[in-house]
C-alpha cells in the first residue's frame, strides 16, 4: 500500500544557531490510518506536525529530511502549493480554537472563507456549511452561522473548528492537543465525534497529545517522543499491554487507574533535557531507573523502522 504521509530523517533547528529541536524523526501514515504522537512538552511532537505543512514559527527551520505527502516532498514545495494543500488535502485542528477563529467575524463567514479559498465543486456553499455544523453536533446550525466565536463555549468552538477542518474532506487530519483545555465530559464528546467522523470518511489522522490515555481508543498506532526523538513505536495494544521503553512505562504508570485504587498518581522524577543538550547518550538516562554507564555514553537507536520499535539498551522484557 502506498504511504499517504512519509516523514524521513526530519530535523528541526533554531535558525540562528542550528540548535536541534527535532532530531532524525521518521514515520509514515497509511491511507485511513490514525497515528498518535505522545510525549511531554518539549518532546518535539508539535514541531514535527507543524513541519508537515510548513507552519514552523519564525526563527525555526527544517534542518534536514523529507516530508512526502502522496509522494511529493512538501519541504521543497512552493508557498502556493502549500496553500492549496492546507485545509484542502491536509487540515489541522489546534489546541485553542480562539487562536484560529477570527473574533470579529461571524462563524458562517469564516467557514465560507475556507471553501472560497480553494477550488471545489460544492454547488451550495451555505448549505454545505450548515450540514457540516450539524454533523459535528452544533444544535442550531443556522444560529451558529450568524454568531461570533465568543458567543460559544470552548467545547462548541472546538466543534466549529472540527467542522471547518472537515469542510473539504481532507485526506489527513492533524489534531494538536485539541481537547487539552476542555473538561473531561466535553473531552470525551469531542474524542467520540472525531473518531466517528474519521471512520465515516476513512480519513487518516495524526493526533498530537501529552496524554497517552487520550489516544487509547482513538488511534491505531502510537509514536512516543522524548527530547526531540522517537523512542518507541507500536500498535495501541502493544504500547498499552507491553510497553518496552522505560519512558513509555512511566507515562502509563502516571495515568489514573480505572478503579481509582491509586491514592496518588505516579510521576517520572526529573525533567526532560533540551534536545540539543543530550549529546551521545540516552536522553532519558538521568530519569531512568534502569540506566547504566552504557546509557550515559552511547545513544540507543530505534531497533528498526518497522511498525514496532524501541530505542533502548534495556527494554522491558529483555535479559540484561
Amino acid at each position: 500500500m502506498n504511504k499517504l504521509l512519509e516523514i524521513s530523517n526530519l530535523s528541526v533547528v533554531i535558525a540562528e544557531d542550528e540548535r536541534v529541536l527535532v532530531n532524525d524523526v521518521s514515520f509514515a501514515i497509511e491511507p485511513g490510518e490514525a497515528v498518535g504522537v505522545v510525549g511531554e512538552s518539549g518532546s518535539g511532537k508539535t514541531l514535527s506536525a507543524l513541519s508537515i505543512l510548513g507552519l514552523l514559527a519564525r526563527g525555526l527551520k527544517i534542518g534536514s529530511g523529507e516530508v512526502k505527502f502522496q509522494g511529493d516532498n512538501l519541504i521543497q514545495a512552493s508557498d502556493e502549493t502549500l496553500r492549496k494543500i492546507r485545509g484542502n488535502e491536509i487540515a489541522m485542528i489546534y489546541q485553542d480554537p480562539m487562536t484560529a477563529l477570527n473574533p470579529v467575524m461571524k462563524l458562517g463567514d469564516q467557514l465560507l472563507e475556507v471553501l472560497n479559498s480553494h477550488e471545489n465543486s460544492i454547488a451550495k456553499p451555505r448549505e454545505h456549511v450548515l450540514e457540516g455544523l450539524a454533523a459535528v453536533g452544533i444544535p442550531d446550525p443556522k444560529r451558529a452561522f450568524e454568531s461570533y466565536p465568543h458567543e460559544f463555549s470552548g467545547g462548541m468552538r472546538q466543534r466549529v473548528m472540527i467542522a471547518m477542518s472537515l469542510l473539504l474532506s481532507p485526506k489527513l487530519l492533524i489534531a494538536d492537543e485539541p481537547t487539552t483545555a476542555l473538561d473531561v465530559t466535553i473531552q470525551r464528546q469531542i474524542l467520540a465525534l472525531v473518531a466517528k467522523e474519521r471512520r465515516r470518511r476513512n480519513m487518516s489522522m495524526l493526533w498530537i497529545t501529552h496524554d497517552l490515555g487520550v489516544v487509547a481508543n482513538l488511534v491505531d498506532r502510537v509514536i512516543v517522543m522524548y527530547a526531540g526523538r522517537i523512542v518507541e513505536v507500536g500498535t495501541v495494544k502493544e504500547i498499552f499491554n507491553s510497553p518496552k521503553h522505560p519512558y513509555t512505562v512511566g507515562l502509563l504508570a502516571s495515568l489514573p487507574a480505572a478503579d481509582s485504587s491509586k491514592d496518588k498518581l505516579a510521576s517520572i522524577p526529573g525533567v526532560p533535557p533540551k534536545p540539543w543538550q543530550v549529546g551521545d547518550s540516552c536522553a532519558f538516562s538521568p530519569r531512568c531507573w534502569k540506566s547504566e554507564e552504557n546509557c550515559r555514553s552511547k545513544r540507543p537507536e530505534l531497533s528498526d523502522r518497522s511498525a514496532s520499535a524501541v530505542a533502548c539498551f534495556f527494554p522491558e522484557g529483555s535479559s540484561r
